[in-house]
C-alpha cells in the first residue's frame, strides 16, 4: 500500500536577519562580468529546460520578496533565452471576483504546468501568510492552518513529480527606499511603485516576523526555502539563476536526447542528409 511521502522541515530554518545582504562578496566586479556570468547561466536554464522538456518533467519556481526587490527582473532574465512554449509566467495579484469564496489554493491549480513545463510564479500561494495575513485579508484561523495546508499542497505536488524551488529575494529598507525614489522620478517605471507597496512598508517589522515563521513551518527538506540577497542587482540576477539551475539539475541527466531513427532515416532518404 502506497502513501504519501513524509513532511520534514528542515533543522535550521533560515532567517532574515541571518542574511548578511551587504556582504562584500554579493557585488560583481564590473558589467563585463555580469554579462560573463549571466550568459553562462542562461545556457546552463536552456539546457535545463530542454532536459525537462524531453524528459517530460515538471518544476514549478516560487518567487517572493519584499516589495521592489528585483523579482521581475530575475524572472526577465531566467526566460530571456528560454523556449517561451516551455514555461509560464504568473503574476499573482488580488483574487478575481470568480476565485474569491474558494478555497486560496483553488487559482493555483488551475495553474499548474504541465509535462515537459516550467511554472513560475510571481508571489503565490504564501501570500495567504504573507500580506493576507499582516493586512487582514485572513482570520488567524485561516492563515495559521495554512501552513499545513501548503506543505500538504506541495508535498502532493512532489509525490507526483513536481520539483518545487522557492526563492525569497532579500533587500535592506534602506535599498527599498532608494528604488522606490527611482520609480518615483522614472517615467518607465512609476507604474511599478503603488500605494500598497507604500502601505506595505509601514509594515515592515510585521512582514519580516511573518516571513520568518513562514520559514520556519514551510522550509521542508523536499522543497526548501532559498534567500538571496538582493541589494547588488547583477549579483542577484546571476545567482537566482544558479540556485535554481542548481536545484532543477539534481538527479536530472542534462544531456540531450539522441536522434530520432526515423527522423535521421527520412532524412537521408528525401534530403539526402546524413547525420554526421
Amino acid at each position: 500500500m502506497f502513501s504519501p511521502s513524509s513532511i520534514s522541515l528542515v533543522t535550521t530554518p533560515p532567517k532574515l536577519s541571518d542574511c548578511d545582504i551587504d556582504h562584500k562578496a554579493y557585488s560583481l566586479k564590473s558589467k563585463e562580468q555580469y554579462r560573463k556570468k549571466l550568459k553562462k547561466a542562461q545556457e546552463l536554464m536552456l539546457q535545463v529546460q530542454q532536459a525537462y522538456y524531453h524528459q517530460g518533467k515538471r518544476a514549478i519556481i516560487i518567487f517572493q520578496g519584499w516589495d521592489a526587490a528585483g523579482k521581475g527582473g530575475a524572472i526577465r532574465r531566467i526566460t530571456e533565452k528560454l523556449d517561451p512554449r516551455g514555461y509560464r509566467v504568473h503574476p499573482i495579484s488580488s483574487p478575481t471576483d470568480e476565485e474569491q469564496g474558494k478555497h486560496y489554493l483553488y487559482r493555483f491549480q488551475t495553474r499548474l504546468p504541465k509535462p515537459g513545463a516550467i511554472a513560475i510564479f510571481d508571489r503565490s500561494w504564501y501570500e495567504r501568510v504573507l500580506v493576507e495575513r499582516v493586512e487582514g485579508f485572513a482570520s488567524p484561523f485561516e492563515w495559521q492552518r495554512a501552513y499545513q495546508e501548503i506543505n500538504e499542497y506541495e508535498r502532493m505536488l512532489i509525490d507526483d513529480g513536481v520539483r518545487i524551488i522557492k526563492v525569497f529575494m532579500h533587500i535592506s529598507k534602506a535599498e527599498q527606499l532608494k528604488r522606490f525614489e527611482e520609480r518615483l522620478n522614472n517615467p518607465t517605471k512609476q507604474w511599478k511603485l503603488t500605494e500598497e507597496d507604500l502601505r506595505n512598508r509601514a509594515k515592515w517589522d510585521e512582514y519580516e516576523n511573518a516571513t520568518d515563521e513562514m520559514f520556519q513551518r514551510t522550509a521542508t527538506l523536499s522543497a526548501p526555502w532559498h534567500i538571496i540577497p538582493s541589494n547588488k542587482k547583477w549579483y542577484a540576477r546571476v545567482q537566482v539563476l544558479n540556485t535554481i539551475i542548481d536545484e532543477l539539475s539534481r538527479e536530472v541527466d542534462l544531456s540531450p536526447p539522441p536522434a530520432d531513427e526515423a527522423v535521421v532515416k527520412a532524412a537521408k532518404e528525401q534530403l539526402g542528409l546524413k547525420l554526421l
